[in-house]
């Protein structure tokens, strides 16, 4: 007959075993963040896992520290630290978080592309939100083989940057990040957009060098197509004295040529300047745009008001609006007005 167990050392190796399992449980499973929001820890491809700890201690409570480390200890994670943004949310597992930062899952970044006149200014706005060096990214931009290959130059590349908000990973590469812009922007232009484009006879890059220009005449959306549509008249016009067209005669544009964009007043002397940008100098539209042009300066010039008038000067009660006039009188008497509130303000 075989002897009954003995309830006097099971119940006790019993209950050990479900303290244990209860203290292993809280440390793996119990909230890792110290902090009640989320917090962002960033690898970049310098760190190692001594420099992941340095770099999460500050986010995590004392257990959840110490079972990170332990998991990191006990894995390959040593020899596989992977770049990247990783979100530390409130509530979430040491075990969760380590799976995360060891598998590679980041929290991606919302990227907004910014309205900025130049590559190199471009460049180091996407550095502040992504892994990769503004140097970097300015390179690619001024490189023939990568502009090349999406179909632009140096004077236009930047069209290939849509002003949205796009989803991305913090270590994207250069290479991927550039495919995504152009998939984006292609994306952007198909369907209606190209075709009112085409019914103006214009390109997709030449509206967005137009729509620039009207973004650097006006902050004001709703004169836009307005705008947009004086500069289209002169574009197109033809006659005895024009063969060529109008010269857009856009002072923006000589800002841009000059780089001197706090320029307030354009004085005669500044409009010799030999650029292709100088719309003074040369008719038709420059060689690109002069800043990466918004949505609604875009839609401004596809949607254009079809009017008659052929010059516009900004109004003298500075509301950031304009005076339109057909006739080169007309207009004189416009500026007439602007040029003299410039003069009472001593705005030179």
């Amino acid at each position: 007959m075989k002897g009954k167990p003995n309830l006097k050392f099971i119940v006790p190796a019993a209950l050990c075993v479900m303290v244990l399992m209860a203290v292993v449980c809280f440390y793996l499973f119990a909230a890792f963040s110290n902090n009640k929001e989320t917090a962002y820890l960033y690898i970049d491809g310098d760190d190692n896992i001594d420099s992941v700890f340095t770099k999460i201690t500050p986010m995590a409570t004392d257990h959840g520290m110490a079972t990170f480390k332990i998991l990191a200890r006990h894995t390959s994670y040593d020899g596989n630290v992977k770049t990247g943004r990783y979100a530390i949310t409130p509530g979430q597992s040491a075990l969760a978080i380590f799976r995360h930062l060891k598998n590679g899952m980041q929290t991606p970044v919302n990227l907004t592309i910014p309205s900025v006149r130049t590559t190199e200014r471009l460049a180091a706005e996407l550095s502040k939100k992504l892994m990769l060096d503004s140097a970097e990214i300015a390179d690619a931009l001024s490189d023939e083989a990568t502009y090349s290959k999406y179909g632009y130059d140096t004077a236009t590349i930047i069209c290939m940057f849509i002003p949205n908000t796009y989803d991305v990973y913090w270590n994207t590469s250069i290479e991927k990040l550039l495919n995504r812009m152009d998939k984006e922007s292609k994306k952007f232009w198909k369907g209606e957009r190209e075709a009112k484009a085409k019914a103006m006879s214009l390109t997709p890059v030449e509206v967005m060098t137009l729509a620039s220009i009207v973004d650097e005449e006006t902050a004001n959306d709703a004169e836009k197509p307005m705008i947009a549509g004086m500069y289209y008249n002169r574009l197109t016009l033809r006659n005895a004295e024009y063969p060529d067209g109008m010269p857009l005669q856009a002072d923006p544009t000589i800002k841009f040529a000059w780089k001197d964009f706090d320029l307030r007043r354009i004085y005669n002397k500044l409009l010799h300047i030999d650029s292709p940008y100088n719309t003074y100098r040369y008719p038709g539209l420059p060689p690109g745009p002069i800043r990466i042009p918004s949505i609604a300066g875009i839609d401004a010039v596809l949607n254009h008001v079809k009017h008659d008038y052929l010059y516009m000067c900004a109004k003298e009660d500075f509301s950031g609006t304009h005076n339109f006039a057909k006739t080169y009188t007309e207009h004189l008497a416009n500026a007439a007005k602007y040029s003299a509130a410039l003069n009472r303000r001593g705005i030179k």
